[in-house]
């Protein structure tokens, strides 16, 4: 199987060209700056042909698949006016350039998957909902509507799409996990906080987990569309500390917390990503028959991080 995947550097893209590559495929790695390895394709997510046409394009000769994961990321600064129109600009221009350049290749490859996220439900009421429920309200909820219409291209085209809707990838390496295991590894007690009631739901899903569910979605030929990349185990904030610092050796401070008022101040409106309140179901993966090796936050993390 030749698979091409933007966002190959990130963290989760990392985890899923290695997985790939353990299992004899061929990956072509799509890149922004200048190519320096063989098996990378420069291409460029403003343009309209996303910069595949000519030689580049060539390089996608045969594929099977392509993972498309590239984006700025959600809580990687504070959202001014110009960092959300970055975040809605790398999702939807890019997106649309991609599915522009696959749908005019000869062969088309048979499936593009689409990294899209929970964001599309906004924050709830704490009521579990799965991929009929129709999108939410706020800025990220119009992002994801955006990012996903803009794969029109590649499923016009005959392409199967499918959009990836996925929780808050647990995992060492980075993301959230990866910013919040060192401070409560900081002392002989854990020093992370609840963040405001510590009532909010997470949803989640672990790196494992997510990687074996992208497998999943590139060989089944009668999944597209939304599908919920998500632990069918969704765990308050509360629980999710608890279970961080069991993880690491430390014992919990269940009265330690940062106030929302105080979030919402030094964070502004990125502030919903940790006061949200989101609780998605796996439907469409359990019904399609995926098993999930890590259903459960206190042993995904355990699994995903390092011992204490």
């Amino acid at each position: 199987m030749k698979v091409a995947v933007t966002g190959s550097a990130g963290f989760i893209g990392t985890a899923l060209v290695a997985n790939l590559r353990a299992d004899g495929h061929d990956v072509v790695r799509l890149v922004r700056r200048p190519p320096r390895a063989a098996d990378e394709v420069h291409w460029d997510p403003l343009a309209a042909d996303g910069g595949l046409s000519g030689s580049p394009a060539a390089a996608l000769d045969g594929l099977t698949a392509c993972v498309h994961l590239a984006a700025a990321g959600v809580a990687s600064r504070r959202w001014t006016a110009s960092y959300k129109a970055e975040i809605k600009a790398s999702r939807v221009l890019g997106t649309r350039a991609l599915s522009a350049a696959l749908a005019r290749l000869d062969p088309r490859p048979a499936v593009l998957v689409c990294a899209s996220a929970i964001g599309w439900y906004g924050s709830g009421s704490g009521a579990v909902v799965d991929e009929s429920a129709p999108a939410g309200s706020g800025f990220l909820a119009g992002v994801v509507r955006d990012w996903e219409a803009a794969a029109a291209p590649a499923s016009e085209a005959g392409i199967r799409v499918v959009r990836a809707r996925s929780g808050l990838v647990m995992s060492g390496a980075g993301g959230l996990l990866g910013r919040m295991a060192p401070v409560a590894r900081l002392g002989p007690v854990s020093l992370l906080p609840r963040f405001g009631s510590g009532a909010q739901f997470m949803t989640w899903i672990a790196m494992p987990d997510e990687i074996a569910a992208f497998r999943f979605l590139i060989d089944r030929d009668d999944l597209s569309g939304p599908v919920n990349l998500t632990s069918p185990e969704p765990v308050t904030n509360s629980e999710f500390t608890a279970a961080l610092a069991a993880a690491v050796g430390r014992r919990d401070l269940p009265w330690l917390r940062v106030p929302a008022p105080l979030l919402r101040l030094a964070l502004g409106e990125a502030s919903i990503e940790l006061l949200g309140s989101t609780r998605i179901a796996p439907a469409r993966l359990q019904a399609a028959g995926f098993e999930f090796r890590y259903p459960a936050i206190r042993e995904a993390l355990t699994a995903v991080l390092p011992p204490p």
